[in-house]
């Protein structure tokens, strides 16, 4: 099973931006740890990351013929791209949308997302554990719907 995990805008200063919101750990670290627990499943976890809108769609569309399931974190993105949003409804590839923080918990524009009607499921408000929580809700989505 082939998993691919996006990272949007400025998920890439994970580590040093806003330590108080997001935690200490680095994105490198995160997608290390995810990795281990993915090969553990027998699971292939591609990580990706990028600050541009286009290169994320174009990832989305590439995959299409290789990915089984998405974990999206989109940063400020999930608020603002109907871009993304239309590539993962084109690409018929599930996912599920994470966040660090609880998104709706924050400021007025944080609680709408382009993303969540779309979604198989939400992770948001556990820091960093997000990740870990989505991986395993995406792992058990595809075990029981193949």
């Amino acid at each position: 099973m082939n998993i691919l995990l996006i990272n949007g805008p400025n998920l890439n200063l994970l580590g040093t931006r806003e330590p108080e919101i997001y935690g200490n750990k680095t994105l490198n670290d995160i997608e290390k740890d995810l990795i281990k627990v993915a090969k553990e499943k027998n699971i292939n976890l591609e990580c990706f990351q990028s600050n541009h809108e286009g290169e994320i769609v174009d990832k989305i569309q590439s995959s299409v013929s290789s990915i089984h399931g998405i974990l999206i974190n989109a940063g400020a993105l999930t608020h603002t791209s109907i871009s993304i949003r239309d590539a993962l409804i084109g690409s018929k590839i599930p996912f599920v949308e994470l966040h660090i923080s609880n998104i709706f918990s924050r400021e007025e524009f944080r609680k709408e997302s382009f993303l969540t009607d779309k979604a198989i499921g939400i992770i948001s408000g556990f820091g960093i554990t997000s990740y870990f929580l989505a991986l395993e809700g995406i792992i058990e989505f595809l075990s029981s719907n193949k």
